[in-house]
């Protein structure tokens, strides 16, 4: 599962990054993204321009937007399959930017969180989905999931599941709209380099969600 992350870069930065996307949105650096907030993703529409979307998918079929509330995450080894995500996975697919996640680990009595992310520091992609759904007399909203797979080494101690972290040289793929063939894609979901990765325990105050700042990310020590 991929509950909660970051994006902790501004916009100048992602850009000098990602110079072939257009990151034409606002956003400022977010320490604690939570389901249902607005996030930046961008979807194989074909011209690389980043948009925001709401974190929790939303069928275009489904009667009830509160639908997406369960569907912030899409588990890889079954989402060719499922009614919620098979119509995204061949055609509605797009890169959800981040520069760590988090998860809960049972320690004791409670949990402890903890902060993943790459060893560079550096964002990556995840993979993700999205769909737009159309309401009767009102304006359509756009949303988007997270697609998981097993935990890689690092990780498989605090959580069974991560999300799936494509390679930069998945990305064009990932992208293309044309590209509808599942067998294709099923081999992107895979668990990323756990030596290219490292794990920390976090302050609690990430546990709210309303907590939003360079807090969250610092580690437990130096809370």
């Amino acid at each position: 599962m991929c509950g909660r992350f970051t994006l902790t870069m501004d916009l100048s930065e992602l850009q000098e990054l990602f110079p072939w996307i257009d990151f034409g949105v606002d956003h400022h650096p977010r320490y604690n993204i939570a389901p249902s907030q607005s996030i930046l993703a961008i979807p194989n529409t074909g011209d690389n321009k980043a948009q925001l979307f709401r974190w929790g998918l939303i069928p275009h079929w489904a009667k009830d937007p509160s639908i997406g509330n369960k569907m912030i995450n899409a588990r890889g080894e079954t989402v060719s399959e499922k009614p919620s995500f098979k119509n995204a996975y061949k055609k509605k697919r797009c890169l959800i930017p981040a520069d760590g996640f988090y998860e809960w680990k049972k320690e004791g009595t409670g949990k402890t969180p903890y902060l993943i992310r790459l060893k560079s520091n550096q964002p990556f992609m995840l993979a993700g989905l999205w769909e737009k759904w159309e309401p009767p007399d009102e304006e359509p909203i756009y949303s988007c999931t997270i697609i998981t797979t097993e935990a890689n080494e690092l990780l498989k101690s605090i959580h069974p599941r991560m999300p799936v972290i494509l390679e930069p040289s998945s990305y064009d793929l990932w992208l293309d709209n044309a590209t509808q063939i599942t067998v294709q894609l099923d081999g992107l979901l895979v668990p990323f380099n756990d030596q290219e990765m490292e794990t920390f325990p976090v302050s609690k105050v990430v546990n709210n969600p309303r907590n939003d700042s360079d807090e969250c990310v610092k580690p437990a020590a130096a809370s």
